[in-house]
């Protein structure tokens, strides 16, 4: 059964959505991120994503108090990004309390060094990201395109001994019009001992059951929850 993920993207306290790289004028879903995150805890999820966009646009983590909350207010299992590129944000995450510590940025600019937290820490623990756009990797929040090949991105970790990866197509998040489904196949396909998970584009159950369909671990989803395209329980009956 696919794992479900909802996301709580976080930015100067809130929980919120902001189009693709631009931080000018991000639409509010929440004014408490720990009342968010105890609702989907009431409605039966185990495991989200917290994504500090503070951080990300920062270039460290920022939001760790956030994060500390909603561990020690809830049972979810979390997984925290966003500006995680040094060996104390990743501690720090660890120590206030994340499952899971996803990164994109040390990725791409330090691989061998991203790489060595998968000794340090287990590959069980550290969730690569790939998001990218037209095949090239997207780091910074999406501020910035680089010229790394995402495939050749995600090999490079899957000869490491990568287990976990989250991959988005950038041009599709937010706008709700269907995931990257060849994309993800493809993936698949390249490195099938990868448990991948699937972000950005979803905007309906189908979608979600279409990417339960192919085989994918997990499917991230934010914007769909938030404005009702999606109904968790109605969710939950569908893929079980």
């Amino acid at each position: 059964m696919i794992e479900i993920i909802p996301t709580i993207s976080i930015y100067q306290g809130k929980c919120v959505k902001v189009a693709p790289g631009k931080f000018e004028s991000p639409v509010v879903y929440g004014n408490d991120p720990l009342e968010v995150a105890q609702e989907f805890k009431d409605q039966g999820i185990k495991h989200i994503s917290i994504i500090d966009l503070d951080g990300a646009q920062q270039g460290e983590a920022v939001n760790y108090n956030i994060l500390e909350m909603i561990v020690r207010y809830t049972d979810l299992k979390v997984d925290f990004s966003g500006g995680i590129n040094s060996e104390d944000d990743i501690r720090n995450a660890f120590e206030c309390g994340a499952t899971y510590v996803a990164a994109a940025t040390i990725a791409a600019q330090k691989p061998d060094f991203f790489a060595s937290w998968l000794v340090t820490y287990g590959n069980e623990k550290i969730i690569l990201v790939a998001d990218g756009i037209e095949g090239k990797i997207m780091t910074g929040g999406w501020q910035k395109k680089t010229e790394i090949d995402l495939i050749s991105h995600i090999d490079f970790f899957y000869e490491r001994g990568i287990k976990y990866v989250k991959c988005t197509d950038v041009s599709k998040d937010g706008g709700m019009a269907g995931p990257p489904f060849e994309l993800y196949k493809t993936i698949m396909e390249k490195f099938p001992r990868i448990k991948l998970i699937a972000s950005g584009g979803v905007s309906s159950i189908d979608d979600i059951l279409k990417l339960q369909e192919i085989g994918v671990f997990g499917v991230m989803f934010g914007r769909a929850y938030y404005e009702k395209k999606i109904n968790l329980h109605e969710l939950q009956k569908a893929i079980s």
